[in-house]
């Protein structure tokens, strides 16, 4: 692929993909653009402002699934059932920290604001607090791919050869990374 046609991809659909990718796990995305930013190709501000909005948006469908089916889906996911006893409790002592916080915690993505969607939580609580907890989040991860845009540059002396090939080799990383996680045991 050519420095041209992924220019023209990123430009293309890189808003699109980070939504996408921000309502599911969204962070090798997020980390991409990040990086795209940084090289010009999107805007930090509106990459940002896109992934918050489909990481809330995601979160808010994963907690709302969980109030109407929480029990149900917990039965048929014994994975799911064995975390949400422990979820619960430390969200009787610590509601705004787990909400703050099970989007940075890997494999709870989804499965956290559903689990959290089967608590005595408040719909209003959660949502204020999972909209903070997005904007942390989002700032935090394109942010560490802009700071690798940056390191990158730093030791290359001609980024601009190579920046197609980084943000392949993010997604490449990123894809690789999930199938692993996919395929254990």
């Amino acid at each position: 692929m050519t420095h041209a046609e992924v220019v023209g991809l990123v430009a293309a659909y890189g808003y699109a993909a980070v939504f996408v990718g921000t309502l599911l796990e969204g962070e090798t995305i997020l980390i991409a653009a990040g990086f795209a930013a940084h090289q010009g190709l999107l805007d930090w501000r509106a990459v940002v402002a896109v992934a918050v909005a489909g990481a809330v948006l995601g979160d808010q469908l994963a907690f709302l699934l969980g109030r109407w089916k929480g029990t149900s889906l917990l039965a048929r996911f014994p994975a799911l059932a064995r975390r949400a006893p422990r979820v619960h409790a430390m969200l009787e002592r610590h509601d705004a920290i787990v909400i703050l916080s099970v989007r940075f915690l890997y494999g709870l993505r989804i499965a956290g604001p559903l689990i959290l969607g089967s608590s005595r939580v408040p719909l209003l609580r959660f949502a204020v607090l999972n909209a903070i907890g997005a904007v942390a989040w989002a700032m935090l991860v394109a942010g560490a791919g802009y700071a690798f845009g940056l390191a990158l540059e730093s030791l290359l002396a001609n980024l601009k050869r190579f920046e197609h090939a980084a943000l392949l080799a993010i997604l490449a990383a990123g894809f690789l990374f999930w199938l692993w996680r996919r395929r254990r045991p």
